[in-house]
């Protein structure tokens, strides 16, 4: 059986980064799992200002998650409890241990994170991605201890980062807003891959719609994409209608040329 894991900072990133690729492999069969870090609670909540205590909005936000990961067909939804804005505060150990713990319970063949970008310079975004990383390698090694009882090690045949290209940033900016950050001072914005570097391409056209309708389930987020309701099903389908990833490590397929299919190489016929 064939197993993608999806981990992720916050509730919307399954939806804004992984909508398209989770409804088509959960609609081929594959068996499909979100682990998010957090529950959004520094998020949006609306568009009136209020602002509700923090377990009040990771309540509705982890409600919405769960309502998109239903309509993208996602297996599982699972928590590492963190809260929004502080996972790169986080003890690494623990950490990585919890991810371990997750990836030897599943057993996926893939997983797919944030690159080191973190899409825009978002902390959780990076923390994450680094997390995901070093889970991916401790949950092979035997004498790594998760802290659970009779997990035996897994070793993650491949894992990826969800990229954006130039071509692909400029679409989702002119949708959204702009995508920026301040951290000590400094501001971040969206970056992009140069289109040469991605390894993967995974067409998701016929999928589109679905993504957009998990979208739609973050109902306290939509104020900040109030575009989006606008757009014309051609911008939508251009949106949402493929998705870019780089191959990050592989231990049964390699070289330059392009994939079609996250399971490349994994597949029996």
């Amino acid at each position: 059986m064939l197993k993608l894991m999806c981990i992720l900072a916050h509730p919307d990133d399954e939806s804004l980064g992984m909508g398209g690729t989770l409804a088509r492999y959960a609609g081929e069969g594959v068996q499909t799992y979100v682990v998010t870090a957090t529950r959004g609670e520094r998020g949006r909540y609306g568009d009136d200002g209020e602002r509700p205590p923090l377990d009040v909005v990771g309540q509705r936000r982890e409600q919405e998650l769960r309502a998109a990961a239903r309509v993208l067909g996602v297996r599982e939804v699972s928590f590492l409890d963190y809260i929004d804005g502080d996972l790169d505060q986080a003890d690494p150990e623990e950490a990585v241990a919890k991810i371990v713990r997750e990836i030897r319970r599943v057993r996926p063949q893939v997983i797919v994170s944030f690159g080191p970008e973190g899409a825009y310079g978002h902390p959780d975004h990076i923390a994450i991605s680094q997390f995901a990383a070093s889970a991916a390698i401790c949950a092979a090694d035997p004498d790594f201890d998760d802290g659970a009882d009779a997990q035996q090690a897994h070793r993650v045949s491949k894992m990826y980062y969800m990229i954006w290209t130039p071509a692909k940033w400029a679409a989702y900016q002119e949708a959204f807003r702009d995508l920026k950050t301040t951290i000590d001072g400094v501001e971040r914005r969206a970056t992009p891959w140069p289109a040469w570097v991605v390894t993967t391409v995974v067409d998701t056209h016929a999928h589109w719609q679905t993504a957009w309708k998990a979208i739609q389930c973050h109902k306290t987020q939509l104020t900040i994409y109030d575009k989006l309701a606008h757009l014309s099903d051609e911008h939508h389908a251009g949106l949402w209608g493929s998705q870019e990833f780089y191959r990050v490590f592989s231990s049964v397929n390699g070289g330059r040329r392009r994939e079609t299919d996250l399971f490349e190489g994994l597949r029996i016929d």
